[in-house]
């Protein structure tokens, strides 16, 4: 009987010390949690078990019984955002009631959250890239400390997978310091740096990106399905080098990466993508088909999650057709079509030496138009400007070209030397043109000698165009091209 006893408290001295609570690297410390929001945290731990979470703001529990698969989930409503470190503890009790395991997060803070995703220029930290600096990043880089209360960033690693992963590993949240700031995307960091600015809320991103990922890439397997020119099968086949996955390949994004992050209460995305899909098919229908994706998979029923994408910047490497700026038309397209959605324009933010280099140095005003979007549309600050001048309608009036233009209400700038227009004859050759802002109608003149008879402008509408018109608030004209009455 002696024996008896003894085996079976070493059992339960055995069982109780398996008991353990697991969470993924999201829920950790440092973390932003959504503010105003029941906010999901998850895990696993012994199945049938109860997961209890108190949180140190409101003194309230949250339970949930631990499924035989070993995972939980449940939320915790949390406040207005909040400066103060608050704590949450994650409890495990058994069938009796008895504590087997308990874990402490600290330094978590309470405010806005936001997904950052795209290929490498979302994903070019402010450490830059080879021969590829970001502009201000020393002194961003030495002066990060002074946010480490107001942002927190967690970069999801490069994972591809062939299946969807639950979980994905090296994604802790990081507190800005010289020590981590070089590491964190520098679209993202300016973002939150002006988010955290006019809300007065901490800021957490979540960066998921993946230099050279295309938008089939970051789709599930059911849809590529449905792609006609997607052999998926040769395509992971050739995706795959033995060690690691190549950028090219479909669908391992959406796997490793998106897939394991999507229980992570978020606001909104911010989208920086389309270079990888640049003469490719259907990029409109197929973008819109990701965001329905992207919105189901962190549990938006409708258009509940906004969706800002960013325009590619002029690059030269894309050649002389017309696949670079049509490409932006689509993700202009897809910002006006798509619900809770917007594009904003980068058109003007390379220098001409960046003729050849993709990944352009200028990204404080990329993330800060990004937020002024966000601020606008999704929190209602309608003083804060968003709506780029666009293209409207053009006239042809003798030998020059009168365009005209949306949301210029305000004026254009500057009134001459203005670079990036090009007009073309009956013959469909275009030359670099002159342009001229008349004051009095808000229009631009566009001619060029060597056109007596314009019947085409464009403007800004080549892989490497930069121009420099802009409307109210500094914010540039969209690129087009047009046929003139």
């Amino acid at each position: 009987m002696q024996k008896i006893t003894l085996l079976l408290a070493a059992l339960t001295l055995g069982t109780a010390a398996q008991a353990k609570i697991v969470l993924p690297d999201l829920v950790s410390d440092n973390m932003v949690l959504q503010q105003q929001t029941d906010a999901r945290l998850w895990g696993k731990a012994t199945p049938k078990a109860t997961i209890e979470v108190s949180d140190s703001w409101s003194g309230g529990k949250a339970q949930v019984t631990v499924a035989k698969d070993s995972t939980w989930l449940l939320t915790v409503k949390t406040p207005k955002g909040t400066f103060d470190p608050q704590t949450l503890t994650v409890t495990e009790k058994d069938a009796e009631g008895t504590v087997t395991d308990t874990k402490t997060l600290s330094n978590v803070l309470i405010g806005e959250v936001w997904y950052a995703g795209g290929q490498s220029n979302m994903e070019m930290p402010l450490n830059g890239f080879w021969n590829c600096p970001i502009k201000d990043s020393n002194e961003e880089i030495a002066t990060s400390g002074e946010w480490a209360g107001k942002i927190r960033m967690a970069t999801v690693p490069k994972t591809g997978n062939t299946q969807p992963q639950e979980w994905v590993s090296g994604c802790q949240w990081k507190v800005p310091s010289p020590a981590t700031a070089g590491n964190m995307s520098a679209t993202a960091w300016y973002f939150a740096q002006m988010m955290e600015r006019v809300l007065q809320v901490p800021v957490g991103i979540l960066t998921v990106a993946w230099g050279g990922s295309s938008v089939e890439g970051w789709t599930p397997r059911e849809i590529l399905n449905t792609y006609k020119e997607i052999d998926l099968k040769k395509e992971l086949k050739r995706g795959w080098n033995g060690r690691w996955w190549e950028w090219y390949t479909p669908l391992i994004m959406y796997n490793g990466m998106l897939h394991p992050v999507r229980h992570y209460t978020i606001r909104g995305f911010i989208w920086y993508q389309g270079e990888a899909n640049v003469g490719k098919p259907d990029y409109v229908s197929r973008m819109k088909t990701m965001i329905n994706v992207f919105r189901k998979e962190f549990g938006s029923t409708a258009a509940e999650l906004p969706f800002y994408l960013t325009e590619i910047a002029p690059w030269a490497g894309y050649g002389d057709s017309d696949s670079a700026p049509l490409l932006r038309d689509g993700q202009h397209q897809v910002g006006r079509e798509v619900e809770n959605s917007g594009c904003i324009c980068t058109n003007d933010l390379v220098e001409p030496y960046e003729y050849n280099q993709i990944h352009p140095h200028e990204k404080r005003q990329v993330g800060y138009r990004l937020a002024y979007m966000a601020l606008n549309k999704t929190y209602g600050f309608k003083d804060i400007k968003t709506d780029y001048p666009e293209y409207d309608h053009s006239v042809v009036r003798h030998d020059s070209i009168q365009v005209f233009f949306k949301n210029s209400e305000d004026g254009l700038t500057p009134l001459n030397d203005i670079k990036g227009f090009e007009i073309a004859g009956a013959d469909g050759k275009f030359y670099p043109a002159t342009a001229t802002v008349d004051q009095n109608t808000r229009t631009v003149f566009v001619t060029a000698k060597a056109v007596k008879a314009p019947v085409q402008v464009r403007y800004g509408y080549k892989a490497f165009l930069p121009g420099n018109l802009k409307g109210s608030r500094n914010l540039p004209v969209i690129p087009f091209a047009a046929k003139s009455h």
